[in-house]
């Protein structure tokens, strides 16, 4: 179940890489209590969508920075994040939810349907974490294309 806006951000500890984090770091939310905190949950690495969705955030990074931390999160490896930064040259850190505690927490393992298969897999939502630690505003199902117009009107 997807947490509600006003509720308390699901605690998480995971590994982080990219960024300010320039090696493999595990970082939990209780960290950025007190700075406003974006998790982009994107559903792969490396895919059309997911690298449309992140460079638009890399293009458009002077207006984000300073306005909240930044992550993207997916079930990646870090591996397969950093690949991911490098080629694309990323300037901000990805959360490896390989566990899948992440998505589970924000209710964005979800059940999805491609070509008339059913698979679960994560779907493209951004929780925007207030100062508080509290659900500030979430973006659910976004297009890539769109993704960082609509976060920058939420951040103001």
């Amino acid at each position: 179940m997807k947490p509600e806006i006003g509720s308390e951000a699901p605690a998480f500890l995971a590994p982080v890489i990219g960024g300010t984090y320039q090696e493999e770091t595990q970082i939990e939310l209780s960290e950025f209590v007190g700075q406003r905190l974006v998790l982009v949950f994107y559903p792969k690495d490396n895919t059309p969508g997911c690298t449309t969705q992140g460079c638009a955030i890399r293009d458009d990074w002077s207006q984000l920075n300073g306005k909240a931390q930044v992550f993207g999160v997916s079930i990646d490896s870090i591996k397969s994040h950093q690949k991911f930064i490098e080629k694309q040259q990323l300037p901000y850190a990805l959360i490896s939810d390989e566990g899948k505690q992440i998505v589970e927490a924000y209710g964005v393992w979800v059940e999805k349907q491609m070509y008339g298969k059913t698979y679960m897999g994560t779907e493209r939502s951004t929780f925007v974490i207030g100062v508080d630690g509290k659900i500030e505003a979430i973006l659910e199902k976004v297009k890539p294309a769109k993704h960082l117009e609509q976060l920058l009107e939420v951040l103001g």
